[in-house]
């Protein structure tokens, strides 16, 4: 069975909350039921690195209501990243969940089988997550991501409460950042900018569980 690495950047750098797209659920805070993937199995290996670029946020989320992260491989810097060994299939599944697609279907099909002709940037739609990159290969595996195909398009919109602190957990748990340092990555991104301090995100990336800090 063909894997792939499924690199995260944004909520799914907290695997508890990457969960909800393997094995379904509501993440806390969420206001959304995941079906989760055909085959609900953990990856088979998890491992934490950076890759060129940065985060925007941007549009709006149904799960979270306030805007989403995106990679954009063109920002200066590095994005800290989380990568989940999966299955074609499973990264099929994942991405039909980011659009609301169901797992197991037309699209996620589709996705499966092109992925291993993918050499660098594949967009399947405009839909927000329907840009597929590749981001080199780790172990002789390729690794990819989803993203939007037009960041400039976008509207920038700041991200709410929940959705960072799942970021900012992520983050804590894959790196081992402390809130400092969570907050001055955060920070700067476009959308976040003018919206978060870096203080209320040191507060928010402080926090255990879901009694979020009063900003």
């Amino acid at each position: 069975m063909q894997r792939v690495w499924y690199i995260a950047y944004g909520s799914n750098l907290a695997l508890e909350r990457f969960r909800c797209y393997l094995s379904g659920g509501r993440p806390a805070g969420g206001m959304r039921e995941y079906a989760g993937c055909r085959d609900p199995r953990d990856p088979d290996r998890i491992v934490s690195l950076d890759v060129p670029g940065g985060l925007i946020f941007a549009g709006r989320s149904g799960t979270w209501g306030g805007g989403m992260a995106f990679y954009d491989a063109h920002a200066p810097g590095r994005a800290a990243c989380r990568a989940y060994l999966v299955t074609t299939d499973q990264f099929a599944d994942i991405t039909a969940q980011e659009m609301r697609r169901a797992p197991g279907g037309g699209y996620a099909r589709h996705l499966a089988g092109l992925l291993p002709d993918v050499e660098s940037v594949h967009t399947t739609g405009t839909g927000r997550y329907e840009t597929v990159t590749r981001l080199g290969v780790r172990n002789g595996t390729p690794m990819f991501t989803v993203t939007h195909d037009d960041l400039a398009g976008l509207e920038l919109t700041a991200p709410t409460a929940s959705y960072l602190r799942w970021i900012c957990a992520g983050l804590r748990e894959a790196h081992g950042w402390d809130q400092g340092r969570i907050a001055s990555y955060l920070a700067d991104a476009p959308g976040i900018s003018g919206s978060w301090t870096h203080d209320e995100i040191a507060a928010l990336a402080r926090t255990d569980g879901f009694d979020l800090p009063a900003r």
